[in-house]
């Protein structure tokens, strides 16, 4: 507030040095034209009274002048201090709530709470791999298990061995083996299987 009351002084101020400025220019032409009225008329006394108050007179608008650019420094410096003052007030709030929050906030237990968090995630993340290694284990293991049987199950097609649930009939003649006739039917004996797998490198 008191600020702004200044600026208004000084506007006030300006203002009534802008009309004393005006009224000596004013003053200066008129004095002009004396001077030239009483030269022409050959008084040469009053053209000297006339141009020393000139002279004063136009001293005085250049003080206007002046006066007028302090005018205008003071109000730029009040402007100036007001920005400071926002500026002071502004940082005094800051450092209010700066001084509010440093109390709420415990440092030892902001650290415990972080490294707690870190704790956790790594378990987390260490669970995680751990079940992500069984399932893998679980599904290669079931793909490994029927690739082997698929190897298996064809070892025995190309040695003419079919399987359904348990050891079946030998193949007929057309596949190569001798038969006795096309209602008789050879039984190949256990030994005589794994002989041929081991035949065939299959454990």
């Amino acid at each position: 507030d008191i600020i702004k009351e200044q600026n208004r002084e000084l506007r006030g101020t300006q203002r009534a040095i802008s009309r004393d400025r005006a009224a000596l220019e004013k003053q200066e032409k008129q004095l002009e034209l004396e001077i030239k009225k009483m030269a022409k008329t050959g008084n040469k006394e009053a053209c000297k009274v006339l141009a020393k108050q000139l002279v004063q007179l136009r001293k005085q608008k250049n003080r206007t002048y002046a006066v007028s650019s302090k005018v205008t420094s003071m109000s730029t410096q009040t402007k100036v201090m007001n920005s400071q003052m926002k500026m002071a007030g502004a940082m005094s709030a800051t450092a209010k709530t700066m001084q509010a929050v440093n109390k709420k906030m415990d440092p030892q237990k902001t650290l415990q709470t972080m490294q707690n968090f870190q704790k956790e995630n790594m378990k987390m993340e260490m669970t995680e791999e751990m079940i992500n290694d069984t399932l893998d284990d679980i599904f290669d293991a079931s793909d490994e298990e029927e690739e082997s049987q698929d190897i298996v199950n064809q070892v025995l097609d190309e040695i003419g061995i079919e399987i359904s649930g348990k050891m079946a009939k030998a193949p007929s003649a057309a596949r190569g083996l001798p038969s006795a006739s096309a209602s008789t039917t050879t039984t190949i004996s256990d030994e005589e299987i794994e002989r041929q797998l081991k035949a065939l490198g299959v454990d």
